[in-house]
Formats: C-alpha cells, sequence, structure tokens
C-alpha cells in the first residue's frame, strides 16, 4: 500500500506537468498566430487591394500585336501589377457562365468588346491616383474606355482603416486573454504545492531560494510549451501554403523567426511573472490560510 501511494503521486505530478505544458502550447500557438497575422496585416490589405482594378475596354478593330504592345507598356509602368488579355469570346463565354444563358445565340451577334483587365500595386488604390491613372489610360489610342469600380475601391480604402484599429484593439485583449490562461495554468499548479512552499519557509528557507526552482521550473514548461507550439505554427502554414499565398508571407525567414522569438518571449515572460506572483502569494499567507485561499 506504500509503495502504491508514491506511485499514485508520482502520475498524478505527471498528469499534473502534461496538463500544464500542452495549456501553455496551445495558449502560445494562437499568440504566434495572431503574430503571424499582425506582422503580415499591411500583405493582407495590399492583396484586397490588388485584386479591385480596371478594366480597359478596347476598340473594335484593334490587332492582337496592338494589344500585345499595349499591354508590354503597361507592365513596364511602377503602378500596374499585372495585366490579361479577354477577347469578345473569352468574354462571353464568361458572361454566359453568370447568366446562365446563351445571349449570343438570343442576340445573333457578340455585343461584348475585348479587354485588358489591369490589376494595379497597392500603393496607387487611392482616389486621387486612380483619377489620374483613368485619364493615363484613356490617353492609349486602343483603349475606347475605362472602367472601375469607384465606390468598392472608396469602402476598401475605408475599411482597411478600420480594420487596421479593430485588429489593434482585438490583438491587445486576446493577448491579455492569453496572458490571464497562462496566468491561471500556473496558479493552479502552484497551488498544488502550497504546503510544500510553507514547509520550506518553517526550515527556514529564504525566500528567493523557494522561488527559485518553482520559476526555473515553470519557465521550463514555458519553453517547452513555445517548442511545442512553433512546431504547430510550421505544420499549419506549410501545410497550407498554398492558401496562405498573397495573405500571409511565409517565404520571407525574418518575418517566421520573429513570430518563433515572440511565442518564445512571450512564454518566458508570462512564465516567470506568473510563478512569482504566485509564490509570493503562498510565502505571506498563514499556516491556516492555506486550506481556504
Amino acid at each position: 500500500m506504500k509503495k502504491k501511494r508514491p506511485a499514485r503521486l508520482k502520475r498524478r505530478l505527471v498528469r499534473s506537468y502534461l496538463t500544464s505544458t500542452i495549456s501553455i502550447a496551445l495558449v502560445l500557438f494562437l499568440v504566434g498566430m495572431l503574430s503571424l497575422l499582425l506582422l503580415n496585416a499591411d500583405r493582407l490589405s495590399d492583396y484586397v487591394r490588388e485584386h479591385v482594378g480596371f478594366t480597359l475596354v478596347l476598340n473594335e478593330n484593334v490587332r492582337e500585336a496592338e494589344v500585345l504592345r499595349l499591354q508590354k507598356i503597361l507592365s513596364a509602368t511602377d503602378y500596374v501589377k499585372a495585366t490579361k488579355y479577354v477577347d469578345k469570346e473569352e468574354a462571353a463565354e464568361q458572361l454566359t457562365k453568370e447568366l446562365g444563358e446563351d445571349f449570343v445565340g438570343f442576340l445573333g451577334f457578340n455585343p461584348l468588346f475585348s479587354s485588358v483587365d489591369v490589376k494595379l500595386n497597392a500603393a496607387y488604390m487611392q482616389a486621387d491616383s486612380l483619377i489620374i491613372l483613368e485619364n493615363s489610360f484613356l490617353a492609349h489610342p486602343q483603349v475606347k474606355e475605362v472602367y472601375y469600380q469607384r465606390d468598392l475601391v472608396r469602402i476598401i480604402n475605408e475599411n482597411v482603416k478600420r480594420i487596421s484599429l479593430f485588429l489593434l484593439v482585438f490583438s491587445v485583449l486576446l493577448l491579455v486573454i492569453f496572458s490571464t490562461l497562462i496566468n491561471n495554468t500556473i496558479r493552479i499548479a502552484i497551488y498544488s504545492q502550497r504546503f510544500i512552499i510553507h514547509t520550506m519557509k518553517l526550515v527556514g528557507a529564504t525566500r528567493s531560494f523557494i522561488r527559485r526552482p518553482f520559476i526555473l521550473k515553470n519557465i521550463g514548461y514555458g519553453i517547452l510549451g513555445a517548442f511545442l507550439a512553433n512546431l504547430g505554427i510550421l505544420a499549419l502554414v506549410f501545410s497550407y501554403r498554398q492558401d496562405f499565398e498573397g495573405i500571409l508571407d511565409i517565404q520571407q525567414l525574418h518575418t517566421v523567426g520573429i513570430v518563433f522569438v515572440v511565442v518564445l518571449g512571450f512564454g518566458i515572460f508570462i512564465s516567470w511573472v506568473s510563478t512569482y506572483l504566485s509564490v509570493n502569494k503562498y510565502l505571506r499567507i498563514r499556516y491556516d490560510e492555506l486550506f481556504y485561499s
């Protein structure tokens, strides 16, 4: 019976340490994903802006060679990210799919014009820049008219500012929640050892001597949790790298490195602060208060 109790106690301690490490790892995983999102916030807004562009409607009898020349001229500018030529037949096919019926067969002719879709770099997706660019596109002899969604561009620019502010406030709120979760996990672990802390105090151990092993141990859990969280982030990002393409810049090693450092630093700092405060709490209270603290 005496042999079973230490073994049972050991299993409980192992389960407690394992639960603490997994809990910290899960919270740090969320911290890492939030950091990755914040570091790529500008890229995300650029991604949205760059998917809205101009449609240059071409004149009826423009030759293909002139269209290619126009595309080369546009691609050589600083403000154009990409161009795509859409001939009359392709435009008719796309509109037929959207409408769900063959309007060409109904009308007896194709009323659409060939066009060039132009995607701009995000820095030029501003109202004043778009007016200048519209006039610049109209100056080309191949272009009949220029079309772009003015209201959509205005809404996107307004919402990007709002989303940036919301993301900042939301991030601060999440960091407070994450810190609280890790703090509660460590406090529960320290609570189970409050009588050990009191015993060490009775035999004359100094406060710093009592705190040291608890701090080192929980910092170790923080480091282990950060390592597991970073592995999870790597696995998730590289598993869905094609879905994240254009939104998250995962090819730059310094971005991934910053996320890893943030996760590790956050895990160590919160573990240290939470352990320090929790141990101090039980160093201050009397023995009879340990039963209901």
